[in-house]
């Protein structure tokens, strides 16, 4: 059901045959860096809140960040609140795992992070906990049909040469 309507929304654009599906598990960040054979980072995980309202909002972000509650805050006006895995699935159609912003149940925004812009390609899921497709940051933000990029994560951001040049001098 959920990888049938991430097909459909793919066909609009001649791409459905992009999606890939694994003989083992993708379903968190580690999985499918070991599945699809990248480092974890260039997973796009899709992460989901309440918003204002019955509506939830869908963030997509780098595999290796995590959301600043504060910067989150500061862009929303609201305090992150994640969907449980039963709102999840009514909201997006997609069990955990398989969560995508493509062949939404409902309509959500959708924001992407600027945490995956440091890659050529990332690969979002798919709807299932065993597919994914590799998408460029434009083609990603052209098929989520995503409001704009957002800056509410942490834990990505490449050090300065500053930061580099300390921590190398401190372990050698």
């Amino acid at each position: 059901m959920s990888l049938e309507s991430v097909l459909a929304h793919f066909k609009q654009w001649n791409r459905e045959g992009d999606v890939k599906e694994y003989e083992t598990l993708s379903a968190t960040v580690e999985q499918a860096a070991e599945t699809i054979g990248v480092i974890p980072a260039r997973i796009a995980k899709t992460l989901s809140f309440r918003g204002e309202g019955d509506k939830g909002i869908l963030i997509v972000t780098a595999g290796d960040a995590k959301i600043d509650n504060k910067k989150f805050r500061q862009v929303f006006g609201f305090k992150a609140r994640m969907l449980t895995p039963d709102e999840v699935l009514e909201q997006t159609g997609h069990v955990i795992g398989g969560v995508c912003p493509f062949g939404l149940e409902n309509e959500m925004d959708i924001y992407l992070d600027v945490s995956m812009k440091r890659f050529n390609t990332v690969f979002p899921a798919c709807g299932t906990r065993n597919s994914a497709i590799e998408l460029t940051c434009d083609e990603l933000f052209q098929y989520s049909m995503a409001k704009e990029w957002i800056n509410v994560c942490k834990g990505w951001e490449e050090p300065t040469f500053i930061e580099a040049v300390t921590v190398n001098i401190e372990n050698s």
